[in-house]
């Protein structure tokens, strides 16, 4: 089974490359963040032709997270964080998909900070956390997919120095993500490669990509009995290479049938 997570930067403007990715690469289930359209506006019937059921939660401009599933339908559990009913903003999206609850996550970029959208990043990880160890204790198998904007390590970046007073590297983010590691989930890309350097996101500027001077902020966290089946992990990098791609790459675990 192969599960993957890909911040789309716009499904409308990339679905022909979404869907070539989907067509070459044949992933079981994908999480979809930073859709940028409206709930009508998913390309639901291209989708559903490509062999994938759908569940989406849009947001006209911005935000907007989906679960796609290989061959069936994606069983909702919930929109939305518990305790965050008032936030209008679409980051977060459960379902059940082939025996597994799947959580798709677009994480506050936080950025300018220090400043109120830095505590929005801060209250929604916090609230996240929490629900978090929820699952964990339901004893249920559980991914949580998505783009997290946080850079866990220095190691996780090709230059520190150039990123130090982003949002994605502040120390209460870093503290953030290593809690919820504590929880007891496994970052399943740094545990295929817990020596070498992988990016999942290189932006626009300065051919960051051309030089491959990126940041790895996409993750997938595996609960326990998830993490015994990982068999590998990687980033579809071909897709970040297309004309006007994304500025993220499909990132992506392989596990065993339980």
């Amino acid at each position: 089974m192969k599960i993957a997570t890909f911040n789309i930067n716009g499904i409308r403007a990339r679905q022909d490359a979404l869907l070539a990715w989907l067509d070459k690469e044949a992933p079981d289930i994908v999480c979809l963040q930073e859709l940028k359209a409206g709930q009508e506006a998913f390309p639901q019937q291209a989708i559903e032709a490509a062999g994938y059921g759908a569940l989406w939660q849009g947001e006209a401009r911005w935000n907007g997270v989906a679960i796609l599933a290989r061959g069936s339908e994606p069983l909702e559990i919930r929109r939305g964080l518990p305790g965050l009913e008032d936030d209008t903003q679409s980051r977060y999206l459960e379902a059940a998909v082939q025996g597994i609850v799947v959580g798709c996550l677009y994480l506050p970029n936080g950025n300018p900070q220090p400043g109120p959208k830095f505590d929005y990043k801060l209250r929604w990880f916090e609230h996240f956390i929490r629900h978090a160890q929820g699952l964990l204790d339901s004893g249920h198998p559980v991914v949580l997919a998505g783009d997290y904007n946080v850079v866990p390590t220095d190691f996780d970046v090709y230059n520190p120095a150039s990123w130090r007073k982003d949002a994605l590297l502040q120390p209460e983010s870093r503290e953030a993500f290593q809690r919820l590691l504590g929880q007891g989930w496994t970052d399943a890309l740094r545990a295929r490669f817990p020596e070498e350097q992988v990016f999942t996101f290189w932006d626009y500027f300065r051919q960051h990509w051309q030089h491959d001077k990126g940041l790895r902020i996409d993750h997938l966290l595996l609960s326990q009995d998830l993490a015994s089946r990982l068999q590998d992990a990687g980033v579809d990098r071909w897709v970040r290479d297309q004309p006007h791609a994304s500025d993220h790459a499909p990132t992506w675990v392989r596990l065993r049938q339980g």
